[in-house]
């Protein structure tokens, strides 16, 4: 086990909607934050007074243009992140519900939220394979270890993590 002695630590806490299809996984190209030019999976941070399905939902729609017909499965993991030269680490929890998106109709994506600007560029859908450690966040990551059923519930770590400053295609 690795282990960040020095530095802070904050927590960020988020809700994410996982939709597969045969080997794809729904992806967005995130914009910014440390995950920036990575592929991760649609979700974010709660609202004031705002549920978990309600987060799910309203970040599913925001990031993707679509609405979720269908949520089940939710589930729990972490992740320790602390970006390379940096002495913050970032302890990422994560809430995780399968979805099935309502790809009929699909809303454009908002440039500006309430809480800022989306960190969404769109969907992309992803080969499984396809993603690894340089083009995707750690909760794709987490996401192909439950496929793999490696190592479900322990904790990812990475503590020198680099903000790819390359948009990804």
């Amino acid at each position: 086990m690795k282990n960040s002695n020095s530095g802070s630590v904050s927590t960020h806490f988020g809700v994410y909607g996982v939709s597969k299809k045969k080997n794809y996984l729904m992806c967005i190209k995130k914009n910014a934050g440390p995950y920036k030019n990575r592929f991760d999976i649609p979700g974010g941070s709660q609202e004031d007074f705002e549920g978990l399905t309600e987060t799910l939902c309203r970040e599913f729609l925001e990031e993707t243009g679509y609405s979720i017909k269908v949520y089940s499965n939710p589930r729990v993991y972490d992740a320790f992140i602390k970006e390379i030269n940096s002495t913050h680490t970032v302890h990422h929890i994560m809430v995780f519900y399968d979805v099935v998106a309502d790809t009929t109709h699909r809303k454009s994506l908002p440039k500006v939220l309430a809480d800022g600007l989306n960190d969404s560029d769109g969907v992309i859908w992803k080969k499984l394979e396809d993603l690894n450690e340089d083009n995707s966040s750690p909760l794709i990551l987490k996401i192909k270890e439950e496929v793999a059923q490696e190592n479900e519930m322990e904790k990812y770590e990475n503590f020198d993590w680099i903000v790819n400053e390359t948009e990804i295609l």
